[in-house]
């Protein structure tokens, strides 16, 4: 009997993983439109329940703005905060896309998984026309997308893993999971996917070749 190696199928983060971010350019940002030369609770490892309703898609914009003003005391104009808010979006290098692209050309399944929002999806995506000509933004890039903000749930809950396992019809343990936030991989990691944890100085490209090489899963 011959064991047929089984490509995995690749779920992607989209900050840390795909595009590079700064949370701290936010922050900075954030601190100029405070009276007190404070800034805002939200980074990598925390938020604050502002965050959470903006990327689950229980607030839009305009009252996230407002929420931004009101619980922080910030003065900026809509254009001024939402500029901000995109402060910590940086590149999408594109020898990321192109992996991506040889990986699907290979046969696997991708998809992403994001904790995102509106004002975000719609700054990389404006980004991604005119960088790439995207005409759907990263959805061009992959299979199927899942954001936080148009899903009602977001990581590091079980929930959006479910959902996103379910809608593409995808085994946990045939599901490689790259990410840059260690909570996100430990739930996928207690759900049975297999992880890539891509922490800094790491990158997609010099990574994720190595990681699926040594994915174990076979068939018969």
């Amino acid at each position: 009997m011959t064991l047929l190696r089984r490509l995995p199928n690749l779920l992607f983060d989209f900050g840390g993983v795909i595009i590079n971010i700064n949370y701290q350019l936010t922050l900075e940002a954030m601190r100029q439109f405070s009276a007190a030369g404070s800034t805002i609770e939200f980074n990598q490892q925390h938020q604050s329940d502002l965050f959470d309703r903006m990327e689950t898609g229980r607030l839009s914009p305009a009252e996230f703005r407002d929420g931004l003003r009101q619980g922080y005391e910030l003065t900026g104009t809509d254009e001024e905060l939402d500029a901000a808010w995109n402060a910590m979006l940086l590149d999408v290098p594109a020898d990321r896309l192109a992996l991506i692209a040889e990986l699907r050309a290979q046969g696997h399944q991708t998809a992403l998984l994001s904790n995102t929002n509106r004002i975000h999806i719609e700054e990389i995506n404006r980004r991604l026309a005119t960088t790439y000509g995207f005409e759907h933004g990263i959805a061009d890039a992959l299979d199927r997308v899942f954001y936080s903000q148009e899903v009602g749930l977001r990581k590091p809950g079980d929930d959006i893993f479910h959902h996103a396992l379910r809608e593409m019809n995808w085994k946990p343990e045939e599901t490689l999971f790259i990410e840059d936030s260690f909570q996100h991989i430990e739930t996928a990691r207690r759900l049975g996917l297999q992880t890539l944890h891509l922490a800094p100085p790491l990158t997609l490209t010099e990574a994720l070749p190595a990681a699926i090489r040594a994915f174990t899963p076979a068939t018969a």
